[in-house]
């Protein structure tokens, strides 16, 4: 039985990382059968079907489908629902005009009201947004109705907001914030999201105060699965990924949760964000969030939830969900060192402890997560040479990244095993854990400075004490003692491991590799044992191989995997000319149709070149032919001089059916204000009493993005110093490069979809406006006030 007790630990070790993973979610999904008053996940699943059976952003005709869709679905509960509508223009410039669906649940109580909320747009211009956020739609429509189907009086308010236009600015929980009524009253909000197709559903708080009490509150309501922490929503908010929850803390003052599955990331906005690719124990789980805080917080007070003081939290198999104040966070740590410390001098008191084996111990660890941590970071390099096809996937997580992750973990673990095996013969396990035990102190104490959400790894820390004081007291540790004693740091840190990639792309697998060795460092207790360290070591290097060897076979692109490509035609009416662009790097058969790298004029159209979440710019242009497509109109209605100011009254009014304007100027240091279809757009703020004008904050110049419905005109209100006459750059897109009647482009091959993130099979229409100009012109004819934009001559630069 001895023989075999390495092997067996080695196996139970394995079956507690696969049971971290396991125990994070349901594995079963409610069918049709279910019980009214619970929520079937294949009953939201027919909502989802209808919400995305083709692309439904804001100015699509779908658009209008899905809208009509969810106010039945409302009216069938018996529910009285109302669009908001109106403008919005947020801080970024990306004005639309969103209709939000509205319905309340009247409560019984004076209290403030229980806020369920997702968005219902899909993303520009090809997503048919099943999962982002579809799966939300239906999460809210499915809970209702099994909550209405238990004939309960809430003593709160239960508001159902499904925004509008939340993929371009988040213009729907704009406008509800500023105009809406109810949000004057809401007391706590539940957003529903999606960044991916799949995986568990992670819950971050959104607060400007202190998270105790929602944390305090979030636990009493029984949530039978929650997947949350404090580093998460710590990494959350350095990141750029405001949601409409986001609007309502910074602009209402709301408490919220947000619920957001971010596994598959390859699907996020793309044309395989289908019903068919969402993972349905993953809509289980967003059920599984909503049907117990329903139930708490429409009964609950939740008229503040404000704290006087901060939380760690993370959950954990069989306890759930772990929580502790911030003010423990310093106490800990110093107990930790007093403890660490004092085990060195107990142990060398014991003759446990070899200064020279703990030096050694040190240069041991040090060679493996240098190791583990440059070899990833090298070879990963190395992958995107051989594979340069992988920069079109923007997201930064290809089709084959679970792959890649599983190939680095086990790579960095066999690296692991090899050092240990060669290095380490003849020291006593003890002096081994000091190096990696002072590394966590260290990760640790920067955590208590710099990232105080981190701050339950100390944690790990405490459990490794314990394990070092038991191997100073015994040679020869029981090692079922052992591995219970490692069991909080496999449960704290492997779904780190796993899911930093993921969250941030595969440009960060170094950090599971790093990640990885200071998980095998406190798992020395227990592999330190073992006796067959290298035989480990070779079959993890076995292992690393075949995953990469499967990545590869999978790197390429298929009906499965499509490549995202992109084409777009700019009639150039200064020049008069017109170009197709590209933002791809590699071309493919489709593209080089019309692209080709010999003759690339991509700079001349990236001066101003369109803002996407990525940066990305046109890789390619070349010469096209000029279609007789009809240019917009540019009115000018009004010019006036008061004071020191000039006043213009503007329209530029689509003469085609377009998607969306883009604005800029080559000057922003004298305006001064800019109000588009009855709204402020900009204007001057204050700061500490002093004033800055926000055009100087936005990027190349660029005045608006407008987000056109039903081809509504854009009606500009202009002001400025009166002796700046600025120049105006107008780009007109619309989204019909392949129905375009003055086009016949072949319809792309199964292994290839739209790339998203940019503006895509686009038919753009790109012309400068100088002021100056129709000044003199007015001067010179004196004959009217209005000129057409194809009437303007071209403007030498």
């Amino acid at each position: 039985m001895q023989k075999f007790s390495s092997l067996f630990s080695f196996i139970i070790l394995l079956f507690f990382i696969f049971y971290t993973f396991y125990s994070s979610k349901s594995h079963s999904i409610s069918d049709m059968d279910t019980p009214n008053q619970e929520f079937s996940t294949l009953r939201a699943l027919e909502h989802v079907k209808n919400i995305s059976k083709t692309p439904h952003y804001l100015g699509s005709p779908a658009h209008e489908e899905t809208k009509t869709y969810i106010l039945n679905a409302l009216k069938k509960m018996g529910l009285q629902p109302e669009i908001q509508e109106g403008i919005s223009i947020p801080k970024g410039g990306n004005m639309s005009k969103p209709q939000n669906i509205l319905a309340k649940i009247k409560g019984s109580g004076d209290g403030k009201a229980l806020l369920l909320m997702s968005h219902y747009d899909s993303s520009q211009h090809s997503s048919y947004g099943a999962s982002d956020a579809a799966s939300g739609v239906a999460t809210i429509l499915e809970g209702v109705r099994a909550y209405l189907s238990t004939n309960k009086i809430p003593k709160n308010d239960i508001i159902i907001c499904i925004t509008d236009g939340e993929e371009l600015g988040l213009n729907g929980a704009d406008l509800f914030v500023k105009k809406h009524p109810w949000a004057k009253n809401i007391g706590l909000a539940l957003n529903f999201e999606a960044r991916g197709s799949g995986g568990d559903s992670y819950m971050l708080i959104e607060t400007n105060g202190k998270n105790g009490k929602m944390i305090e509150e979030f636990s009493k309501a029984g949530v039978r699965y929650p997947t949350t922490n404090s580093l998460a929503y710590s990494i959350y908010k350095m990141l750029p990924n405001d949601t409409d929850l986001t609007v309502l803390r910074e602009q209402g003052d709301i408490e919220g949760f947000n619920f957001a599955f971010i596994d598959d990331h390859y699907d996020y906005h793309t044309a395989n964000d289908t019903w068919q690719n969402l993972d349905l124990i993953t809509l289980q789980h967003q059920g599984s969030y909503l049907m117990p805080l329903l139930s708490y917080f429409s009964e609950s007070n939740i008229n503040s939830l404000k704290s006087d003081q901060d939380y760690i939290y993370f959950n954990a198999p069989v306890f759930k969900l772990i929580k502790y104040p911030f003010s423990w966070i310093f106490a800990l740590l110093i107990i930790a060192i007093v403890l660490f410390i004092g085990l060195i001098v107990y142990g060398k008191a014991m003759y446990q402890i070899n200064f020279k084996e703990v030096l050694q111990g040190f240069g041991i660890f040090l060679i493996a997560i240098n190791l583990a941590g440059f070899l990833t970071f090298g070879l990963w390099e190395l992958i995107k040479l051989i594979h340069p096809e992988y920069k079109e996937i923007q997201h930064g997580f290809t089709y084959n990244g679970h792959l890649y992750i599983y190939t680095f973990i086990v790579l960095s673990i066999a690296i692991c095993f090899k050092v240990y095996a060669r290095l380490s013969k003849g020291t006593n396990i003890p002096n081994l854990m000091i190096a990696p035990l002072f590394m966590w102190l260290v990760l640790c104490a920067s955590s208590a400075f710099y990232l105080k959400g981190a701050s339950y790894f100390i944690i790990i820390v405490f459990f490794g004490l314990l394990s070092l004081f038991v191997l100073i007291r015994q040679k020869n540790p029981n090692p079922w003692l052992m591995i219970l004693l490692t069991l909080p740091s496999i449960f704290i840190l492997t779904p780190f491991i796993a899911m930093f990639p993921v969250a941030l792309g595969l440009k960060i697998l170094f950090v599971s590799a790093v990640l990885s060795v200071l998980l095998f460092g406190v798992l020395l207790p227990v592999v330190g044992f073992y006796k067959r360290k290298d035989l480990v070591g070779n079959f993890g290097l076995f292992l690393a191989v075949v995953f990469l060897i499967l990545a590869y076979a999978k790197s390429d692109f298929s009906e499965k995997r499509q490549k995202p490509n992109s084409l777009v035609y700019i009639l150039d009416a200064d020049q008069d000319n017109a170009v197709w662009a590209t933002y791809d790097k590699t071309l493919d058969s489709w593209t080089q149709n019309y692209i080709n790298t010999d003759q690339n004029i991509a700079e001349t159209y990236n001066a101003n070149a369109l803002h996407s979440k990525y940066g990305r710019s046109f890789a390619y242009a070349n010469s096209a032919p000029i279609k007789g497509i009809r240019q917009p109109r540019f009115d000018v209605s009004k010019d006036t001089i008061i004071g020191n100011s000039r006043y213009y009254d503007i329209c530029i009014a689509p003469q085609r059916d377009i998607h969306r304007i883009d604005l800029y100027t080559e000057t922003l240091f004298n305006f001064e204000a800019l109000r588009a279809n009855g709204e402020t757009a900009i204007d001057f703020e204050y700061s500490d009493g002093s004033t800055y004008n926000v055009f100087t904050k936005r990027w190349k110049q660029n005045l608006l993005t407008y987000y056109v419905n039903k081809n509504e005109p854009l009606e500009l209100k202009m002001q400025f110093h009166k002796d700046s006459l600025p120049k105006l750059i107008l780009y007109e897109s619309s989204y019909d490069l392949l129905q375009n009647e003055h086009f016949s482009i072949p319809s792309r091959t199964k292994e290839m979809m739209p790339k998203p993130f940019v503006i895509n099979d686009a038919v753009m229409i790109k012309k400068s406006f100088a002021l100056q100009e129709y000044q003199e012109k007015k001067e010179d004819t004196l004959s009217s006030q209005k000129v057409e934009l194809t009437q303007v001559p071209h403007i030498n630069e």
